[in-house]
């Protein structure tokens, strides 16, 4: 079994997930764009769907999807309400890159400090309405 958070953005998915990969240091994001869909399909979408809004994107890190995304083309779609996405890495130093990279142009919860259960840990909500929980392993000791 494989559990892989699932993102709704509202027109920002391919920016998003390009900036993430970008951050994480992975490959871009595989992105399957509405346009692509064959044309039956395309007449049952809201009217309005730009051409570039994505239907699906696939971040990896290795040969494992970790996070999938699309733009959610309905006139009153939330973003992400409900959620966290978690990345977890061995060491604070990286976590502290992350966290910053994440935390231009958004807003901070949770300052990255160091709490009970990890060296590093801080948590907000990025710059497209998703909120992120950036952790150390914890030391063992």
């Amino acid at each position: 079994m494989q559990i892989i958070p699932y993102v709704n953005f509202r027109g920002s998915c391919r920016e998003a997930m390009t900036a993430y990969a970008a951050i994480l240091g992975t490959q871009p994001p595989e992105i399957f764009p509405f346009s692509a869909l064959p044309e039956a399909d395309k007449a049952m979408l809201p009217p309005g769907v730009p051409e570039d809004a994505v239907m699906n994107a696939a971040l990896r890190i290795g040969d494992a999807v970790a996070l999938y995304g699309s733009d959610d083309v309905r006139p009153d779609a939330p973003v992400g309400a409900g959620f966290a996405v978690n990345v977890t890495v061995p060491a604070p130093e990286e976590a502290r890159r992350i966290y910053d990279a994440l935390a231009q142009g958004g807003t901070i919860t949770m300052p990255m400090s160091e709490t009970f259960w990890s060296p590093a840990f801080g948590m907000l909500e990025d710059r497209f309405g998703v909120a992120w929980m950036v952790m150390a392993e914890p030391v063992e000791g």
